[in-house]
């Protein structure tokens, strides 16, 4: 079997505030975040696994270990961030002739993985409506001749996805530093000279920015079971993971999708549709969370309403607060593309009682917002 490098490094600019403590493969959707999601899928067809770590790399070690799941983990450390080039460079040392190259922060297939073994050089392709922002692979008669980095306009509907199966000799010849600064394997691709074969796939997702974690929950296996207790009258309607010592009490109702994490209370007369609520929360009397993600240690006070939006770790959301998630025109809201968002919230933010948050907003870390706020800052 072949060996697979995943890289893990970056700082995650785009995801800020929520990865200012953490680096972007550690953030986690349900009960394991976006690294070990990609090492499960390697599962039985690669003999090693070679994280690249940098940024706050310490935490994916932690998460990681040295053995996941029976998988052994190797690190390597890239001290400057000098792009996926530089990265893939530090690995080579510790790899065969033929390997596999993930990044640590994308959702892949495990199926895609398996066919595109079978063929080195291959790259995998998602063929996309909007692929802008993208590198677009120009392709002919089943092979890739180049990428185009985020062209000004369209060259192809097929993006790359950063998955690719190499061979060492894809790195014989030299690159030259992009316009970013950096060393990028795209242009390994370009000067690449013999043929580059790929996969297309449709079930790829790239989280870039913090409200993709949103769409990502439809995405990654959530699970189900019940370790915790569900007091009677509560009323549960759909999928439920509810994590040990967890309670959903008496009046609250489940919908849709619903991960509660461990030792985390919800209600009494909460209701809860298509969510993730992390360890050690507290979810209060009718408080509603719709579509959104709490990460461990936070709570909502009562009578409190959560939509399209992700809290970061122990952020405190007082009494009354309303999370508007749409625009009154019904458009777009702001730079996310989306037509309902809620708030982007930071760690350890404390939101005062009866406070209104208008779509869109992102609050940064250790925020304080008085109480009785209309919070509006244009984002």
């Amino acid at each position: 079997m072949k060996k697979a490098v995943i890289f893990a490094a970056g700082r995650g600019k785009r995801l800020m505030p929520l990865t200012e403590n953490r680096p972007k493969p550690a953030l986690r959707i349900f009960d394991k975040t976006l690294i070990e999601n990609t090492i499960l899928q390697l599962k039985g067809l690669v003999e090693e696994v070679v994280v690249v770590i940098g940024y706050k790399g310490e935490i994916i070690k932690e998460i990681v270990g040295d053995n996941y799941e029976g998988i052994p983990i190797r690190y390597v450390e890239q001290e400057k961030q000098l792009g996926t080039g530089d990265a893939a460079l530090k690995a080579l040392p510790f790899l065969g002739e033929e390997f596999i190259i993930f990044n640590g922060d994308d959702i892949y297939c495990r199926e895609d993985i398996k066919e595109m073994l079978k063929k080195a050089p291959c790259i995998l392709l998602k063929e996309v409506d909007d692929p802008s922002g993208c590198g677009q692979a120009v392709v002919e008669k089943e092979k890739v001749k180049k990428i185009v980095e985020k062209p000004p306009s369209l060259v192809s509907n097929l993006v790359n996805v950063g998955c690719y199966h190499l061979t060492k000799s894809f790195f014989e010849k030299n690159i030259n530093i992009s316009s970013r600064g950096e060393y990028e394997i795209v242009d390994y691709v370009n000067n690449f000279s013999e043929e580059m074969s790929f996969k297309r796939t449709s079930e790829w997702y790239a989280v870039s920015y913090p409200w993709n974690l949103l769409d990502a929950m439809d995405c990654v296996s959530m699970g189900e079971k019940v370790e915790g207790e569900v007091e009677e009258g509560a009323h549960i309607k759909g999928r439920l993971f509810l994590g040990k010592g967890s309670i959903i009490k008496g009046g609250s109702r489940i919908e849709g999708s619903v991960y509660v994490g461990e030792n985390t209370v919800i209600g009494p007369n909460a209701y809860l549709r298509d969510c993730a609520v992390h360890d050690n929360c507290r979810i209060g009397n009718g408080v509603e969370v719709k579509k959104s993600l709490i990460l461990s240690g936070s709570s909502v006070a009562h009578l409190s309403y959560i939509g399209d939006s992700v809290i970061g770790e122990n952020c405190l959301v007082g009494a009354g607060t309303i999370t508007a998630n749409m625009r009154f025109d019904g458009g777009l809201v702001k730079n996310t593309a989306r037509k309902k968002m809620g708030v982007i919230m930071g760690d350890n933010v404390k939101v005062g009682i009866n406070c209104s948050i208008m779509p869109g907003e992102i609050i940064e870390n250790n925020t304080i917002i008085n109480p009785h706020t209309y919070v509006r800052t244009g984002n």
